[in-house]
């Protein structure tokens, strides 16, 4: 019997002709959970950060000429001779040059976890001399030296040799695992 030509759901069945049902499937998944926050890493992070703007706090600021030195008591005195006269050779660098504050924070503390990750024993950071008309601090200069007195990391850094930069940039001699 030809289907009434009001009725369209007849007329379309009729054009397709006999169906084929497909076999029945599991349902599609449904969105994936959110992953869990790490809400004690995030507090640490926010306590390790107010703990290291004590630090700037509690530090007198270094002037654009000064020198950026430091040792711990287990390097020697002759390795850090060594890396003060530029004997060592960088095998990384980060350049800091118009990073803000953050930024720069930010910068050195993931440049720091690839270094260590990489295994390298010695990088350069350059955060320049800070020289500015208005006689201002040397911002990141300040910045890098509180940050890697404070990393366990760090074993000794002082300011490049002249050909490397000198008084604007700081090379870092740095922990192995």
């Amino acid at each position: 019997m030809p289907p009434d030509d009001d009725d369209d759901a007849a007329l379309f069945r009729e054009a397709i002709g006999p169906i084929k049902r497909l076999p029945e499937s599991t349902p599609a998944p449904g969105k994936p959970r959110p992953r869990p926050a790490a809400r004690m890493a995030e507090r640490d992070e926010r306590e390790a950060r107010s703990e290291f703007q004590r630090g700037l706090d509690d530090l007198s600021a270094l002037a654009a000429g000064d020198t950026l030195s430091y040792r711990r008591d287990s390097v020697p005195p002759a390795v850090f001779q060594r890396l003060k006269r530029g004997r060592f050779s960088t095998q990384d660098e980060l350049d800091l040059h118009g990073a803000t504050m953050l930024q720069a924070e930010s910068m050195l503390r993931h440049f720091l976890a690839e270094a260590h990750a990489h295994e390298f024993g010695c990088v350069r950071i350059i955060h320049g001399k800070g020289q500015r008309d208005d006689g201002g601090l040397p911002v990141l200069k300040n910045l890098v030296d509180r940050a890697l007195r404070q990393r366990a990391d760090v074993l000794a850094f002082h300011s490049a040799p002249a050909a490397q930069g000198g008084t604007g940039a700081v090379v870092v001699l740095l922990a192995r695992r």
